[in-house]
């Protein structure tokens, strides 16, 4: 029999608990982090306002309204970021087998590491234990034979704990969870399995398959599986190399200026160009994305025939995309607008005929500048907005 050697851990609201570092006055109120204007989203709501029915994802203006005396703070990822990272090098001293999930989640497979470090009980608690001393925040980690069950008992153990399902507990552990605590189980599928009479996991597993099937397609027999336990996909330690890199910006009001767009597009262009140099990473395709009121969305891409690497040419392509697709919508006023690459792949650039250095000393000149005194320390003019009326 398999032994509980795969763990899912999960930062305890992530962005909130690194909040409460530099804020420890607010700790035990509800706090959101996330944006507080009419377009705003939370990212992440404290435990304390989750009593409210607060959650990521949803809109900042119906979270004010379920928790009047919620305290909002503005997202900081600049401030996240390095903590995200150490959190994923203290799960790789335990094991090479480690699978981010995001910025504040992973799982890890100790089967090979346990004479090293103890049983999968051990390792989590090890873990924890040393992303409170290293960290000063806390995390939930689930034990159990495999992903799909140490997931749902990580959440189980929200917020700071730690849930062991022993192997052959699988089905026992989920019969009596709400079928929305299966990761696959969304808003609608939730419905349909209440049509049903199924409201359990266990009332879901005891289900006649065949009826599932039916009734939901090739769904349903897969929810039949993942509600008996059952979950055979291996933790992947090369899955979270980033396919893509980008940035986008929502305005609080329309967005018409042609400077000013152009100004966000040189930014994010920095911002991109940055992020491929810490992962020394190039790209073969830049994508614009533009979102228009109330919700259209349309994206566009170019493909170069060598590697882009650099921010003056990520700009120059997303400018050139900007100013096509935004002519052919009559110029409208934009809501959302973002810049990123894909197609990535290990930097190995080749010089053109005719082509310099000159380009890379600068960005690097640049980047050393800003990564001692900060990113506003150098602009380029493109990159200031215009603030004529």
């Amino acid at each position: 029999m398999p032994r509980p050697t795969i763990l899912h851990v999960d930062l305890d609201a992530f962005f909130v608990a690194m909040e409460l570092l530099r804020h420890p006055e607010l700790v035990g109120k509800p706090v959101v982090v996330g944006g507080d204007g009419s377009r705003g989203v939370v990212a992440t709501a404290s435990y304390e306002a989750r009593v409210f029915g607060v959650h990521s994802a949803l809109p900042s203006a119906q979270a004010r309204r379920l928790c009047p005396q919620a305290i909002f703070l503005p997202a900081d990822f600049s401030y996240y970021g390095p903590a995200s990272k150490q959190f994923h090098a203290i799960l790789r001293d335990f094991t090479p087998l480690c699978e981010p999930a995001g910025a504040d989640e992973a799982y890890l497979d100790v089967a090979g590491t346990e004479r090293l470090f103890g049983d999968g009980l051990a390792i989590a608690e090890a873990l924890r234990t040393r992303v409170r001393d290293e960290i000063g925040i806390t995390a939930s980690v689930g034990v159990a034979t495999n992903k799909l069950v140490a997931k749902v008992a990580s959440d189980a153990g929200k917020p700071d704990g730690l849930v062991l399902v022993p192997a052959g507990d699988e089905a026992a552990f989920l019969a009596p969870r709400p079928v929305r605590e299966l990761p696959m189980v969304g808003a609608k599928l939730e419905e349909q399995l209440a049509r049903l009479g199924l409201r359990t996991l266990g009332q879901v597993a005891s289900y006649p398959e065949a009826v599932l099937t039916e009734r939901l397609g090739g769904m349903g027999a897969t929810l039949h599986e993942r509600a008996c336990g059952r979950f055979e996909a291996p933790v992947l330690a090369d899955r979270g190399a980033a396919k893509s890199v980008s940035r986008e910006m929502t305005f609080g009001h329309d967005q018409a200026s042609r400077r000013r767009l152009r100004a966000i597009l040189r930014t994010q262009a920095e911002h991109v160009a940055k992020d491929l140099e810490r992962g020394e990473r190039a790209a073969r395709t830049v994508v614009l994305k533009l979102r228009f009121p109330p919700f259209e969305t349309l994206t566009r891409s170019w493909t170069a025939p060598t590697q882009v690497s650099l921010a003056d040419q990520i700009f120059e392509a997303g400018a050139a995309l900007f100013e096509r697709a935004w002519r052919k919508q009559g110029q409208r006023p934009v809501r959302l607008i973002g810049l990123g690459v894909m197609n990535l792949g290990p930097r190995a650039r080749q010089l053109q005929l005719g082509e310099t250095l000159e380009a890379d000393r600068l960005a690097e000149t640049v980047s050393a500048l800003r990564e001692r005194f900060g990113d506003s320390s150098v602009r380029r003019a493109a990159e200031i907005p215009d603030v004529r009326p």
